[in-house]
């Protein structure tokens, strides 16, 4: 297998041929502006082509831009839009439908690229358009290919979980902060406050003040509202416990109703929130067959999130050629500024999706606890090659994007053999 980005630029330049029309769109929330240009740069249109972010107005640009092509006797054109925000996702979708090629310009290309024509940082959606326009000629787009049904839900329901696993990350925060001000030694009797124990305390009796107007044994019989086995000895001794920590507790209880009256609502989303995740984990669990690759990922030791992600943003790992293209949608690629003597400090780019970068980090961490062939490689990254956790991390992830990319050409499930041998390789 071979990745070899001058060769897919060629390509996509190649596609741009002395009859061909290149419109390029700055898209917007209602209005959206293109320009059209043929191979050379030269701009065809009088005026930009305004149209509104509705049928009508698609029809309005399709029959602008064939009229232009009848016109200049160009065979073919296409059609190049940013790839920002969510306001590309319906012109791109009908004008694929109407058998129409879309390429994908990266913002990034747009914003350094701005000052070509007239050496001006000046703004404007006609220039914008302008602009995407020549990115388009000289090959710097993605060619844009819908996704089959199943990977556009996968995506979308990772996405979706994606957003409450954030939601909950900043509930929990309020949580901690809560009881540092409120509470500091409460962590003492409770590793992870967030367990159904400590749930139902801070429900119920979350200040030191309302733990010292109860028995142990009134503590044990309102933990049993929310748990099945609150008592035995464990649950008297940590209700105790507790006790003995609200006695000398050096938390803050000025405006301490008004501080509960939060608590209790903040407990509340984060149950709510819990809920809804593991409904997603669930709808997740489902589409998850459905999708080409997805047994072999998790003969790996992928977790069913890491799988849905890997698959959703990182596509249908057959039609990749290299793992490193894997690692470029995930930003994983390494990035060195060089010149003459001077060689800079490598990095990674982070210009990929960072859902698939997070992903990718978290499947070789969890592979760390248990797979022995990563285990061996984790090793001797660090005790013979002096690596840094850290390096050896960076360089598992690599492994990873290449193994997987290999078994889904291959069709072939994880082998511990064989994972063992490209390892030491």
């Amino acid at each position: 297998m071979k990745s070899n980005p001058i060769n897919s630029q060629n390509q996509r330049v190649e596609r741009i041929s002395t009859t061909t029309l290149v419109i390029g769109i700055d898209i917007a929330k209602e209005k959206h502006a293109a320009q059209a240009i043929n191979f050379r740069g030269i701009v065809l249109t009088k005026r930009p082509i305004l149209f509104s972010n509705d049928l009508a107005g698609y029809e309005h640009l399709e029959h602008s831009i064939r009229k232009l092509q009848k016109m200049h006797g160009m065979n073919d054109f296409v059609v190049g839009l940013e790839s920002t925000g969510h306001y590309w996702f319906n012109i791109a979708n009908w004008l694929v439908d109407q058998g129409i090629d879309v390429a994908l310009v990266n913002p990034m290309t747009t914003k350094r690229n701005k000052e070509n024509r007239d050496n001006s940082p000046s703004k404007n959606d006609p220039k914008d358009a302008l602009v995407i326009a020549d990115a388009v000629s000289r090959g710097f787009y993605t060619p844009f290919a819908p996704k089959d049904e199943a990977f556009r839900r996968i995506r979308v329901m990772v996405t979706n979980r994606e957003h409450w696993v954030v939601k909950s990350g900043r509930i929990k925060n309020r949580i901690h902060r809560w009881l540092d001000i409120r509470f500091p030694e409460y962590r003492q009797a409770f590793d992870d406050i967030f367990s159904d124990r400590s749930l139902a305390t801070l429900r119920r009796f979350p200040a030191p003040s309302d733990l010292l107007q109860l028995t142990p044994e009134q503590m044990v019989q309102i933990w049993g509202e929310y748990m099945v086995r609150p008592g035995g000895v464990r649950g008297k001794n940590k209700a105790m416990e507790l006790q003995s920590l609200a006695r000398h507790s050096v938390g803050d209880t000025t405006a301490l109703e008004e501080d509960k009256w939060e608590l209790r609502h903040l407990i509340e989303e984060y149950v709510r929130i819990c809920r809804i995740i593991d409904e997603a984990d669930e709808m997740i669990e489902k589409v998850l067959p459905e999708i080409p690759c997805s047994d072999l990922i998790r003969s790996v030791g992928a977790s069913v999130p890491a799988t849905a992600a890997i698959l959703a943003f990182g596509g249908d790992l057959r039609k990749l050629s290299h793992g490193n293209q894997l690692l470029r949608k995930a930003g994983l690629n390494l990035a060195e500024r060089s010149s003459g003597k001077y060689k800079g400090q490598i990095k990674l780019t982070k210009r990929g999706n960072s859902l698939l970068r997070k992903h990718l980090y978290f499947t070789v961490f969890h592979l760390l606890s248990f797979n022995e062939a990563f285990q061996a490689m984790h090793a001797h990254n660090t005790e013979v090659k002096r690596m840094t956790k850290m390096q050896s991390m960076m360089k598992l992830i690599g492994k990873l994007a290449r193994m997987l990319v290999a078994m889904a050409r291959e069709g072939q499930t994880f082998s511990m053999d064989k994972a063992q041998i490209s390892l030491a390789a």
